[in-house]
């Protein structure tokens, strides 16, 4: 017996995936900044070098199901990024060697973030 495929009587409406609260989660501009942008993890013998595949790489270690503010990533090609959330283990990296190269890439993201004016720093001229 051919078995027909589930049909739903009325469509979907959410377009973005809810969190734990019920709000859709809106994606900010710095998130959005990365696309395009070159990799500033650039991990050796990692790193894909292809800017269509960067995004947001957040910093680890907000806790379980949360994550840090945007100001906290750094711009990470998908290889990168893999690296940061994990992957490092199938290299010989320490985890401090891994969270290292991760600071000094959010160091020059932030640079960039605020030569784009998508952070601003008060006080400075």
């Amino acid at each position: 017996m051919k078995k027909s495929p589930l049909q739903r009587k009325t469509p979907l409406k959410a377009k973005t995936p809810m969190n734990r609260t019920g709000k859709r989660t809106k994606t900010s501009k710095i998130r959005q900044s990365a696309r395009g942008q070159q990799c500033t993890v650039g991990v050796p013998h990692i790193c894909n070098g292809n800017p269509e595949t960067v995004v947001l790489a957040h910093l680890n270690g907000a806790g379980m199901g949360t994550k840090h503010s945007d100001i906290h990533g750094a711009f990470a090609c998908s290889d990168c990024h893999e690296f940061l959330d994990g992957g490092y283990v199938r290299y010989d990296v320490t985890r401090d060697e891994r969270d290292l190269l991760h600071y000094q890439a959010i160091i020059k993201t932030q640079q960039i973030l605020i030569e784009q004016g998508f952070i601003q720093v008060k006080g400075a001229a």
